[in-house]
């Protein structure tokens, strides 16, 4: 990677994910209107790839239905059409192993998310200890399916977004990447802390996180709540890059709602040009990331 290259910070916006709704914050995207609303807003504030759980209209819950999913994607792409498109293999508890992978295998998107482990995947009160929804849920991500996913990204011609949440699930890829050809090199890794059930963000969890990447492998943080701000101001000092988005946080530094993943990309390109960084456009990103495919198959 040229050294200009290596100055660019890609910011990823994360817009609804599976379990952000609007009795949260008013502003997460549920019809295919908001998420093309939305992705333009984030795309003009900086963004140049937006991670998405496409979701019910009406219902608000998150959806494997390829014509909603097809529905959403057409308007994003009308409004911000430049924009790098990051579908998630992790589309609900509820969905089975090939309703997850079908989005990637249908629209074979520049890049998606592949997850690294099997762990428990709740919301809890950290003041009292106690869990609040998802007691009984197991986020599934066995060596199978993993490897499963990941050739069926290839065939796709799809960039692996390696989601870590642990340092097992670091391992786990670590190990599977012995086998030859299962991925194309370099990695991408995306970096996720404070998921209950994973790792919450410290200095030295990321640390050590980043000592075990393979050579070259390129890198994202995103963060629960505050830790989002935590993770993006390291990673934007230390060469990496920054996922924010509604996903993860619903709110902004001051502690008030967000108006919009995209208000966060703002803080997001604010805080590269204090670290002295430039935002990545989506070419610099796909050459960055090595992504071959620009657009989404419709």
């Amino acid at each position: 990677m040229s050294e200009e290259l290596s100055n660019k910070l890609i910011i990823t916006a994360a817009l609804t994910g599976a379990a952000t709704v609007k009795n949260q914050n008013p502003n997460v995207p549920y019809t295919a209107e908001e998420f093309g609303d939305e992705a333009k807003k984030c795309y003009d504030a900086g963004a140049s790839i937006i991670h998405l759980h496409i979701r019910h209209p009406e219902k608000g819950n998150p959806v494997h239905d390829l014509d909603i999913i097809r529905a959403a994607l057409e308007n994003i792409k009308s409004k911000a059409p430049d924009i790098l498109i990051n579908l998630s293999t992790a589309i609900s508890s509820v969905a089975t192993p090939k309703q997850r992978i079908k989005p990637v295998q249908t629209f074979m998107p520049p890049i998606g998310s592949l997850n690294s482990n099997s762990m428990n995947f709740v919301v809890g009160d950290h003041k009292t200890g106690k869990v609040i929804m998802g007691a009984s849920n197991i986020f599934a991500n066995d060596m199978s399916m993993i490897q499963k996913f990941a050739k069926q990204f290839k065939k796709a011609g799809t960039k692996p977004e390696i989601e870590i949440y642990d340092f097992g699930g670091m391992y786990n890829m670590l190990f599977l990447n012995k086998q030859e050809g299962l991925f194309e090199q370099p990695m991408h890794f995306q970096l996720v802390f404070g998921v209950l059930g994973g790792i919450p963000f410290s200095y030295a969890n990321l640390g050590n996180l980043l000592a075990l990447l393979p050579p070259n492998a390129t890198w994202s943080v995103c963060g629960v709540a505050r830790q989002q701000f935590q993770a993006g101001m390291c990673a934007a000092a230390m060469g990496g890059h920054v996922r924010v988005g509604l996903e993860d946080n619903i709110r902004v530094v001051s502690g008030g709602l967000a108006q919009g993943s995209w208000e966060q990309v703002q803080w997001a390109a604010n805080l590269a040009k204090v670290a002295g960084r430039e935002v990545a456009t989506p070419d610099e990103t796909m050459e960055i990331l090595s992504l071959k495919n620009r657009d989404i198959t419709l």
